[in-house]
């Protein structure tokens, strides 16, 4: 005879390990705790749990008919659970937390067994991409970012050498808003950006979203058309754009001539400026993509 008891205690340990910061696989919270995983901090992990949020996100990524898609850092499976009902013809799924992968091991194992999902038990910053069978422009990304990896994974896998041609990724709001420059104001993040491709904000997620919920809220962020056409495809244009960028952000309280004479960027600063229709006494933060793509194109003897 079955307890009646049973189905409200598992709601009520429900509810308790989501309280606490825990989140369960989807199965049944029973008299054990072995279906649910603690959110280590020492990751950064926030497991998102807002339906809308977990839906914007894949709207956000488009068509993706015969695609395929790195979703980083996929936690209990949520946002994977909708991938895997869209037209992608592979997904991979990069998780460096030992204690998930026999969970989504376990999850999708179906996907698994037909090739159509393969999962990678690794740092995403350690994963070498070519070798899991990406190459440029030629895939999707799709991520919950740990707040404090943004920065890395914009440099080294959104800007990296076998970037994605479309990423859509859920970061701070207040990153959000520095990248697509909502203050009208532009910064080295926001120009490094832009110059790799068009971010949007397709979503807000208010913190409460999330398990267990971190300080600030959320933004989705779409990054579309990514390429690294600015530099045409060469990596010494590239060297050169970002180490001008570098030295222009240097210091911000200083006039950009100030901070380009100070790295030695140009032989004459104020030259080079001129070259370029920006005035003597501009701030790295007043100039356009455009500006900063036509400074790059001077050679030093300026």
């Amino acid at each position: 005879m079955k307890n009646p008891n049973l189905k409200n205690n598992r709601r009520r340990l429900t509810k308790q390990t989501e309280q606490e910061g825990f989140i369960s696989s989807g199965e049944p919270v029973g008299e054990t705790m072995k279906d649910s995983v603690f959110a280590k901090k020492s990751l950064g992990q926030n497991f998102l749990k807002s339906q809308k949020a977990l839906n914007q996100i894949i709207e956000g990524a488009g068509d993706l008919r015969d695609k395929t898609v790195l979703e980083i850092g996929p936690g209990m499976g949520s946002l994977t659970e909708r991938l895997i009902k869209t037209p992608a013809s592979k997904i991979i799924l990069i998780e460096m937390d030992d204690r998930l992968i026999p969970i989504l091991t376990e999850k999708f194992a179906d996907e698994i067994k037909n090739k159509r999902m393969e999962i990678v038990h690794d740092d995403i910053l350690k994963v070498n991409l070519n070798s899991i069978g990406l190459t440029k422009g030629n895939y999707s990304l799709i991520a919950n970012i740990p707040y404090y990896i943004t920065g890395a994974i914009i440099r080294n896998i959104i800007g990296g050498d076998i970037y994605p041609e479309r990423a859509v990724v859920l970061v701070q709001k207040e990153v959000a808003e520095r990248i697509i420059s909502r203050d009208k104001k532009g910064s080295l993040l926001s120009i490094a950006v832009k110059a790799i491709g068009d971010p949007k904000i397709i979503g807000k997620v208010p913190k409460g979203a999330f398990v267990p919920s971190p300080k600030v809220d959320s933004a989705i962020l779409l990054i579309d058309n990514i390429s690294k056409k600015t530099f045409d495809e060469s990596s010494k244009k590239e060297k050169r754009f970002f180490d001008i960028l570098h030295a222009g952000f240097a210091h911000k309280r200083k006039l950009l001539k100030s901070n380009l004479k100070e790295h030695n960027i140009f032989i004459d600063a104020e030259k080079a400026l001129e070259v370029c229709n920006i005035k003597s006494d501009a701030r790295s933060e007043t100039l356009t993509l455009e500006q900063w793509k036509k400074l790059s194109s001077l050679d030093i003897l300026y």
